[in-house]
């Protein structure tokens, strides 16, 4: 009976995993239609469902995205963004500055918000020079698409790390008496722009001054600040003491704040429009319904099975973390960084566990090598996809060998760099 729920569930998270790679549009109703077939059948329990939803990880995400749209709506970041046109000699280091300045706010902001946020200015900056926008946009997707890793809100898979390991806002700049993930990711953010640096050293144009955009409202930075602090302040909690989704109670509360503010103050009702359009329904029913799945394949056994594969490798931790980060490049290349990171999280827990590693390093391991592997490709990535939109709107349609021209060595120099890094602070 076990042997056959195994293989029964064995086929349908196959299953589940094509069809995701296939009909990427429908992947929230292919993962929530999945989960609904393992409780039918058995396999999970129905009074387990709702425990096993990682409801801080979706409060958080939902808060985060809200306040996003707030906070793009603010034309805050577009200020900024002219600022460095304007202060800056030409369009050399106007593109590297751009592209450093989409990684820092991606290290607080989902990369898709960040793209579509900065995206606007490549394109205007490419037509006053008369160059086309490509490289620029790309330059600043796979930016974006770097620093998401960065911060516990950098990125869904930053969360879904931040909540396994019960990570708080701090313990992504120091953790376990080590620097964390964030000295790690800035400084490999730092060798791969060299590698934007030289791909754009002879673009010497000097651009016309831009006019300052005005923002509409400073109260949405206000309320992301108060996120970053009110997020660590609650690291300081004792655990006994404060909820298990505190985390996600602060970022939906901030965010109700933010939307009470300004339709009672600013008499903005359009703000729920906007709102809408920017929050992704579809990520958080995605999420909702692979939690329930890996569930139930862990209550299935084959979470087990499969961590046994990565366990006839040896005992060699370095083997195993070199496995999981390359692994993971590759795979992320291809595959939604979303979905692998939440079904892998299990499987290292077992290998860490397995192998009697107390660092993190191989679930740091893991977060570097599928954040970054989705830069490879086009399609490896959700900012990716949105900033190639964003130029086919231009009329610009990117080739894969024009894309992977710059992604291809600006991923390879970052891993190569992260893994080195992660591996000396943290290997066992």
């Amino acid at each position: 009976m076990i042997e056959t729920q195994l293989i029964v569930s064995a086929v349908l998270f196959c299953g589940t995993y094509v069809l995701m790679i296939v009909l990427t549009n429908y992947r929230p109703v292919i993962a929530c239609v999945s989960a609904a077939i393992f409780v039918v059948l058995g396999i999970l329990p129905y009074t387990q469902v709702f425990a096993a939803i990682d409801w801080n990880v979706i409060l958080m995400i939902a808060g985060t995205m809200g306040l996003v749209s707030l906070f793009t709506e603010s034309q805050m970041p577009q200020r900024i963004a002219d600022n460095i046109i304007n202060r800056l000699p030409n369009v050399k280091w106007i593109i590297v500055c751009l592209s450093l300045f989409a990684g820092f706010i991606s290290a607080f902001v989902d990369n898709v918000a960040t793209v579509l946020m900065l995206a606007p200015i490549g394109i205007v900056l490419s037509k006053k020079l008369n160059m086309s926008p490509v490289k620029p946009i790309i330059a600043i997707s796979i930016s974006a698409n770097l620093q998401g890793a960065a911060t516990l809100v950098g990125d869904t898979t930053s969360i879904l790390l931040g909540s396994h390991l019960n990570m708080n806002f701090f313990d992504f700049f120091w953790y376990l008496g080590r620097p964390s993930l964030f000295f790690i990711v800035e400084f490999t953010a730092i060798a791969a722009t060299g590698i934007i640096y030289f791909i754009f050293r002879t673009s010497k144009e000097t651009p016309e001054k831009v006019a300052l955009t005005e923002v509409k409202d400073f109260f949405p930075s206000v309320l992301l600040v108060m996120m970053i602090i009110l997020m660590i302040g609650a690291s300081f909690l004792p655990e006994d003491k404060k909820p298990q989704t505190i985390n996600g109670l602060i970022c939906v509360g901030l965010f109700l704040i933010g939307i009470l503010y300004t339709i009672l103050r600013k008499r903005n009702y359009s703000i729920l429009t906007v709102i809408k359009k920017e929050f992704s329904f579809e990520t958080i029913f995605l999420l909702i319904g692979l939690f329930i799945v890996i569930a139930a394949i862990t209550e299935a056994g084959l979470i087990r099975a499969i961590a046994n594969v990565f366990l006839k490798l040896g005992t060699n931790v370095f083997l195993i973390y070199s496995v999981i980060v390359w692994g993971s490049v590759v795979i992320s290349a291809f595959v939604d960084n979303i979905p692998y990171v939440a079904t892998m999280l299990p499987i290292v827990q077992i290998l860490s566990e397995s192998l009697g590693v107390s660092s993190p390093i191989l679930f740091f391991g893991l977060l570097s090598g599928a954040t970054l592997g989705g830069n490879i490709t086009p399609i490896g990535s959700s900012a990716n996809i949105a900033s190639l939109g964003i130029l086919r709107n231009e009329g610009y349609q990117v080739k894969n060998t024009e894309f992977m021209g710059m992604a291809v060595p600006y991923t390879l120099t970052a891993v190569a760099i992260g893994y080195g890094l992660i591996w000396m602070t943290y290997g066992v």
